[in-house]
C-alpha cells in the first residue's frame, strides 16, 4: 500500500461499540445485553432463561460461531448488536477446534489443549480468537453493527510489580486469550451489586467489618484494585446495570 498524505483521512467519531462485560453470575450480565438495540444472541451457553429475545440454535462447536457470524455479515437483516454468551463457555470450542484441525510438523495429533506442551497451545489458540475478533470487527465496520461479549469472572491474584499481590475479579478467560480481549474492545465493563462496608466495635478494642449488599446493580468503568475495567469513552466510573444508562453517558460524552 502507497503512503502519502494523501491518504490521510480523519476518523468519523464513535462507531458502534465494542464490549465486554463480566461480573458474577447471575448478576444481570444477559438482561443487559437484551436491552441493546435490536440485538441477536450466539449462545454458547444456556443463559437466557425466561428472556425473550432473538437467538440463534445453541452453538455446539467454534464453527458454528463462525458460520453465525458469517450469516449476519452476508444476509440482509435489522439486527444492530451481536452479543455472544459467554465466551467463558466459547473458549472450550475454540481449545477443541484447534486439537481437531491442527496438525503437527510431524503430523502429530492433539487431544487437548495441554497435550501441545509449554503452553503452546494457548498461543496457537490466539490465532483462532483473532478470527473470532476480525469477523466482529468486520460486522461493526460494514454492517455497523454493535458487539457485546458476555463473561464470568473469577478472582484471581494479581502479581502486581509495583505494589504487593492482591487479588481482583478478572475475565475467566486463559490469561493470554483474555489479554488480546481486552486490547481488541472500547469498553470492558466490570458489573456487580453495589457493597457497603459496615464497622462495629467488638471486644478487646477490635473493629469487625462486613459488607452489606445494597441490592442495587451498577457497570464499573474504569479499572480500581478489585477488578479489571477500561473504556475509551470518558465513560463516568460507574452507571446503573442497564442499557439506557450506558447508552445516555455514551451519547452525553460523544456529544461534548
Amino acid at each position: 500500500m502507497a503512503i502519502s498524505l494523501e491518504s490521510i483521512s480523519r476518523s468519523s467519531g464513535i462507531k458502534a461499540p465494542r464490549i465486554v462485560v463480566h461480573g458474577p453470575a447471575g448478576v444481570g450480565k444477559t438482561t443487559l445485553g437484551c436491552g441493546a438495540p435490536n440485538p441477536i444472541f450466539i449462545q454458547t451457553e444456556d443463559g437466557l432463561g425466561k428472556l425473550e429475545v432473538d437467538a440463534f440454535p445453541m452453538m455446539k462447536s467454534f464453527q458454528d460461531v463462525l458460520d453465525a457470524l458469517t450469516v449476519l455479515y452476508t444476509s440482509d437483516h435489522n439486527y444492530q448488536t451481536a452479543v455472544i454468551d459467554s465466551v467463558d463457555h466459547l473458549e472450550p470450542l475454540i481449545w477443541q477446534h484447534l486439537c481437531e484441525t491442527y496438525i503437527g510438523p510431524k503430523g502429530e495429533r492433539f487431544q487437548a489443549i495441554d497435550d501441545f506442551g509449554y503452553g503452546k497451545g494457548f498461543l496457537l489458540a490466539l490465532d483462532l480468537w483473532r478470527q473470532l475478533l476480525e469477523g466482529l470487527d468486520a460486522l461493526r465496520n460494514e454492517k455497523g453493527m454493535a458487539f457485546i461479549l458476555i463473561a464470568h469472572s473469577e478472582i484471581k491474584r494479581f502479581e502486581s510489580p509495583t505494589t504487593d499481590s492482591y487479588d481482583r475479579y478478572q475475565i475467566k478467560l486463559h490469561k493470554r486469550a483474555s489479554d488480546l480481549v481486552q486490547e481488541s474492545v472500547d469498553c470492558v465493563m466490570f458489573a456487580d451489586y453495589k457493597t457497603v462496608i459496615e464497622k462495629e466495635e467488638g471486644g478487646f478494642n477490635k473493629v469487625k467489618t462486613r459488607g452489606i449488599s445494597t441490592g442495587q446493580r451498577y457497570l464499573y468503568t474504569e479499572a480500581r484494585p478489585s477488578f479489571v475495567a477500561k473504556n475509551r469513552y470518558g465513560l463516568p466510573p460507574e452507571l446503573p446495570l442497564n442499557w439506557q444508562a450506558f447508552s445516555d453517558a455514551l451519547t452525553h460524552n460523544s456529544s461534548q
